[in-house]
């Protein structure tokens, strides 16, 4: 007896043609027809909009060094949208985003040069991306430890999460930089939207701030306010969607905050509801932190392995990244700023009775 072929309700694979004038969600949508990754970007931004549409929180990370490279105002328009209400970013990217708001010197270079003569003519670059030294970073490293003097007195009360020292940076740099527009942490600090680090110690503004400890005008920054805080968001969340450029610290943060509620703090919750992320990095070996999403769910970083809610993109962010981007911007009507800046206190409050 010949038995029924397993594919049998699966969709039709049907040839289309590109035509002229197609948009970008048309586009997304003929590639979902296809197959191999091209179908997995359709699925991503289905999610996507699913995300924006349902009136999800949505997290934005951010690792590798996209902003560096100008992704910033993809966020930029992201936000402006309301299609983000919480980041989390490495402080190298929140650093190097300040550049385009103050007017310093990036450059986009080929990424085959003698490093040894860079070093000597005082250039630096993050593969094609080319920065002066003196003009650039160290610029900015005088306008950070200006913003750590300038507002010494309302920093250096009790401890700070990062996020309130770089709601406070965005608001200063609103005010001192020639083009704020171009800076998604000013974009961040308007709309109310909170700016996490991943790491308190692996980048530039640190090392600013050990210069400012120094020079007489400490702060203290604190690990466990931010992981408190992240998990009271999500605590006080009605439903969660992460999007995650790469891996790393940001996805890792983003992700903790589930177990950091039901495996530390003991309260009832079962995760996010829904995750998107777009890396080159590998199950296999380690190297996609947080490990893969069928995994997370194990550890109570999401409530489900629903496919439909948990998309994993194979392929590198700069290109991706914008796809997703234009495709909601095209198809999702704006959202109200959820300005949640002003509703950490309260969340946190909620979390920490919840955990008592």
């Amino acid at each position: 007896m010949k038995k029924k072929s397993l594919f049998e309700d699966a969709p039709d694979i049907r040839p289309r043609g590109i035509r002229r004038g197609m948009d970008i969600s048309e586009i997304l949508e003929l590639m979902g027809g296809t197959a191999f990754e091209a179908r997995n970007v359709y699925r991503g931004a289905r999610l996507f909009e699913s995300m924006i549409n349902d009136k999800d929180v949505i997290w934005l990370g951010i690792a590798g060094a996209g902003i560096a490279g100008g992704m910033g105002g993809m966020v930029i328009s992201l936000l402006k949208a309301g299609f983000i209400d919480v980041i989390c970013s490495t402080g190298a990217q929140i650093y190097h985003d300040l550049h385009f708001a103050f007017d310093l010197p990036v450059k986009a270079i080929h990424p085959h040069w003698d490093d040894d003569l860079l070093r000597r003519h005082g250039d630096t670059r993050i593969y094609d991306i080319g920065i002066r030294e003196r003009e650039t970073l160290e610029a900015q490293d005088v306008l950070i430890r200006r913003f750590v003097r300038d507002n010494h007195q309302r920093l250096s009360g009790e401890d700070l999460g990062s996020w309130e020292f770089n709601h406070y940076l965005g608001q200063w740099t609103d005010a001192n930089a020639p083009d704020p527009e171009r800076s998604f942490m000013v974009w961040a600090s308007r709309l109310g939207v909170p700016v996490f680090w991943d790491s308190l110690a692996n980048h530039s503004i640190a090392m600013n701030l050990l210069k400012c400890d120094l020079e007489g005008f400490p702060i203290r920054i604190s690990a466990q306010k931010d992981i408190l805080d992240s998990a009271a968001i999500a605590f006080a969340a009605g439903g969660s969607g992460f999007v995650e450029l790469g891996g790393g610290g940001p996805k890792n943060f983003i992700q903790q905050t589930g177990p950091t509620i039901s495996q530390i703090l003991g309260v009832d919750f079962e995760g996010a509801d829904r995750g998107l992320q777009i890396g080159t990095a590998l199950a296999r070996e380690g190297s996609l932190s947080g490990c893969t999403f069928g995994e997370a769910v194990t550890w109570g970083k999401y409530k489900k392995t629903d496919e439909a809610g948990l998309v994993q993109i194979w392929g590198e962010y700069s290109v991706i990244f914008p796809l997703l981007a234009a495709h909601v911007l095209n198809r999702c009507h704006a959202r109200s700023t959820q300005s949640l800046v002003k509703r950490i206190h309260e969340s946190r409050k909620k979390l920490v009775e919840a955990a008592s």
